[in-house]
């Protein structure tokens, strides 16, 4: 990853919502060209976003905005993340590995240890160093001293992409804790503007645009519950069920059903 001057705050431009205000509703959906699928369903990617979540009651998570040229949501305001790469395979668990990779790639923060201290600043900035050297994610940790700190990522939702879709993602949503001494360092090739934003906050302001899963993911935590026992309920779930919603196509444009 190229040496880019770092994005210092969020950048908001108008653009229209084409999500509902609540998942159970039929949502009508603004598709670019070629997103249909006449053929053979797709097969989901594997990948992987992460709730980075900072304070308590009320905490707020961090938003990313994705470029407008994009292959995946361009212009809206997601969760941190992308899809395994083949550098992620090398890990015990990819899914994890790559959460941890994508959340340093497009916010600059560090889900990793040194025996039992976690990375700070400056260890994101050696990490940093590396990459930019051309090494790759887990090279750079292990030449740091340092390894994922999976245990830090709580898995509270997995979404598949409609069947219909061409782009399809079989995407695993983590919880995380924002880590102490180390600060929001994303980088102009992988998002535009970030913000933290509570989740009543991100559902309602009309500035932020969302795509339907980020939406309906926020409704299922926007509870009024502390932190903690947002994380709590997580690590409860004995199976986290998989969602994929319908699309359907109708006189007016496509809609997705849950």
């Amino acid at each position: 990853m190229p040496r880019v001057p770092a994005v210092t705050s969020a950048t908001r431009p108008p653009m229209p919502r084409s999500m509902a205000r609540h998942a159970s509703e039929n949502v009508a959906v603004i598709l670019p060209p070629g997103a249909i699928n006449t053929g053979d369903p797709v097969e989901p990617r594997p990948s992987a976003t992460v709730l980075l979540i900072r304070g308590s009651r009320p905490f707020e998570l961090l938003l990313v905005r994705r470029p407008g040229g994009a292959d995946f949501a361009p212009g809206a305001y997601v969760f941190p993340g992308g899809t395994v790469h083949a550098d992620d395979r090398g890990a015990s668990d990819e899914i994890k590995a790559a959460a941890t990779r994508e959340l340093f790639e497009e916010a600059g923060i560090l889900l990793a240890r040194r025996g039992r201290s976690l990375a700070r600043g400056s260890d994101c900035d050696a990490v940093r160093a590396g990459v930019e050297r051309r090494e790759t994610f887990a090279a750079a940790l292990a030449g740091c001293g340092l390894e994922p700190a999976f245990d830090r990522l709580v898995l509270t939702a997995r979404w598949v992409t409609p069947s219909v879709l061409s782009r399809r993602y079989d995407a695993r949503f983590y919880l995380a804790r924002m880590p102490s001494g180390q600060k929001v360092v994303p980088q102009e090739g992988e998002v535009t503007g970030w913000l933290w934003a509570a989740p009543e906050r991100a559902l309602h302001d009309p500035d932020i645009t969302l795509v339907y899963a980020t939406r309906s993911v926020l409704e299922t935590i926007a509870t009024g519950e502390s932190a903690t026992e947002l994380f709590k309920r997580a690590r409860g779930q004995r199976e986290v069920p998989i969602v994929e919603p319908r699309m359907v196509e109708t006189e007016s444009g496509w809609v997705v059903q849950r």
